[in-house]
């Protein structure tokens, strides 16, 4: 698998020319905001975790590793896969910019989300050849 740019930003930042797609990968809209000013292209609901997940990591947040491994679990299932084939075929394309609320912007879905897909680039022998930092 490879890619044209993927990066992770908070949907709170202004937009800028260089995100390419913006695509949300929360459950839930982000509180606050408007869609005007989020300027979001698309909105994977599907691709974030389950709400039991969400909840059970906002309670503890030391459970990084936990949270990534049932994180990881939900990707595989049908729901994720088919939000997962419109994101990779978007990266295909161009520049894609993975969108978060989370206040944390080292632990958060978006975060676990572009480890998985780097993983899984890995094990099949593709990579993701140009994944922007912040």
């Amino acid at each position: 698998m490879t890619c044209q740019n993927l990066r992770i930003k908070r949907v709170y930042e202004p937009p800028e020319t260089a995100d390419g797609v913006r695509v949300l990968v929360d459950r839930l809209w982000p509180r606050g905001l408007s869609r005007e000013r989020a300027k979001i292209d698309l909105w994977l609901k599907e691709i974030a975790p389950s709400d039991a997940l969400r909840r059970r990591f906002h309670r503890d947040p030391s459970a990084w590793g936990h949270f990534k491994t049932a994180y990881f679990d939900e990707l595989e299932q049908p729901p994720a896969q088919s939000a997962l084939h419109a994101l990779l075929d978007r990266l295909t394309r161009g520049p894609v910019t993975l969108l978060f609320a989370a206040r944390d912007e080292t632990r958060n879905n978006a975060v676990a989300l572009r480890e998985w897909l780097e993983g899984r680039a890995e094990t099949s022998g593709g990579h993701l050849d140009c994944i922007g930092e912040r």
